[in-house]
């Protein structure tokens, strides 16, 4: 019997607005569209939806924001995996099919927030942070790009120097501040969309593990207690959802993983980024750290780790931290914590069909903040009919890995191995 699971001890869960306590499901229901998962995807789908007159159902093991939703690093970065491969995959030009999308999850983000009065610490400001000069390159190629699609937010090519003084480290040869990207709480954010939906009348149901999808012409969401009939489904599980045979082996899971320190003093404050800056360095074994809305600082990374012992990640990651920041060396770390993002194998977010009314999306290579809420109203145009941008991305079709199901860890581990060498190069 599948065991539902409370949040994991974040930082975030001790932080939410609300400690969400929806009924598990039970009974026979019936709705236009079943949503498989009260993460970012399922709940801006199921939102974007309920906005359009659909009635909703929305289905979740756990709690709404339990995966990588409502435990990621909160920064909302602009951008989508695999643009290239699609761009090529389409015969066009990569600029031409994603000046826009790249920024459109973000403006979902802000219009949710100002429309429903979402609580979740939303901030502008970002440093792309350099370490080797080929990284410096790619951050000129990325501001003129930006210029000369008249970007509209601030953007701006900092030194050496300009990037110590602006974070407080010489860790870094250069950045690019970028004021049209930013960061918030995840969890919040998630669950003032699901409050969102929920007031327009969609239902959602926590604590009520799938355990089968029954394929026809009403495909029926099955639990241990109840059953949802629905026009169409979409399972938007992520790394998490392993229940349909045809998405296993098409993506890894990647863990990564976050501490949050004791609230810092305001010197320490304006002396590592007065300017309230979400930062990340461009590796794929990447580091990435702001500070929240109390002053903390979280500084999350991946590394080759697939447990969830609070001890471990901090002594790793305070490592970490304090290579960057010898001042925090021996801070009080007051919450450690991983989570799982899923990673396909050609970095394309997957969007497709395991039947002709049942989707799928998933897979989002670290960018799921923004690309999330893109795919949520992706998903919403292709259950109502309209095609052209899943398209764009289903056609794409994913690499499959026989049995990566069943070996995950190696393949995992072999993978990281793999990057970290990329990255010294």
């Amino acid at each position: 019997m599948l065991k539902p699971r409370a949040h994991t001890e974040s930082y975030y869960a001790a932080t939410a607005n609300q400690v969400t306590d929806f009924a598990p499901l039970r009974g026979e229901h019936t709705a236009d569209v079943c949503v498989i998962g009260a993460g970012f995807t399922g709940v801006s789908t199921a939102l974007h939806l309920a906005e359009r007159g659909y009635s909703v159902h929305i289905v979740e093991a756990n709690r709404v924001g339990w995966g990588a939703s409502g435990r990621n690093g909160g920064q909302m970065i602009g951008g989508i995996a695999g643009e290239k491969c699609v761009a090529k995959s389409l015969g066009k030009d990569v600029e031409a099919v994603f000046s826009e999308l790249r920024w459109a999850g973000h403006e979902i983000i802000r219009e949710r927030v100002k429309t429903y009065d979402i609580q979740c610490d939303l901030k502008s400001g970002y440093l792309d942070v350099a370490i080797k000069k080929r990284h410096l390159r790619d951050i000129e190629a990325d501001y003129e790009r930006l210029e000369q699609a008249g970007f509209p937010h601030e953007i701006r090519i900092l030194s050496r120097d300009e990037t110590c003084d602006m974070i407080g480290t010489d860790a870094y040869i250069g950045a690019l501040l970028n004021m049209g990207n930013g960061h918030l709480h995840p969890l919040n954010l998630c669950i003032g969309e699901a409050n969102a939906a929920v007031s327009l009348g969609a239902l959602i149901h926590e604590q009520s593990p799938v355990i089968d999808i029954e394929k026809g012409d009403k495909p029926r969401v099955v639990t241990q207690q109840g059953a949802v009939t629905a026009d169409a489904v979409v399972i938007a599980g992520n790394a998490y959802h392993s229940l349909e045979p045809k998405l296993r082996g098409i993506m890894f899971p990647v863990n990564s993983f976050i501490i949050a320190s004791e609230p810092l003093s305001a010197d320490m404050v304006a002396t590592i980024n007065p300017q309230d800056l979400a930062v990340c360095d461009p590796n794929f074994v990447l580091q990435y750290f702001r500070l929240s809305a109390d002053k903390r600082l979280l500084f999350g990374a991946r590394f080759n780790y697939f447990g969830d012992d609070p001890k471990v990640i901090r002594t790793h990651h305070r490592r970490k931290m304090a290579k960057i920041y010898p001042g925090l060396a021996n801070v009080g770390i007051d919450y450690a914590w991983g989570g799982t993002i899923g990673v396909p194998i050609n970095r394309v977010p997957q969007l497709g069909r395991v039947a002709p009314n049942i989707f799928y999306c998933q897979g989002y290579s670290g960018h799921g903040v923004n690309v999330t809420h893109l795919a949520g109203q992706i998903m919403a145009d292709a259950v109502a009919g309209t095609f052209e941008r899943f398209d764009m991305f289903a056609n794409v079709k994913p690499f499959v890995v026989p049995g990566a199901h069943l070996l995950q860890k190696p393949l995992v581990t072999l993978g990281m191995m793999y990057y970290q060498i990329k990255d010294r190069l």
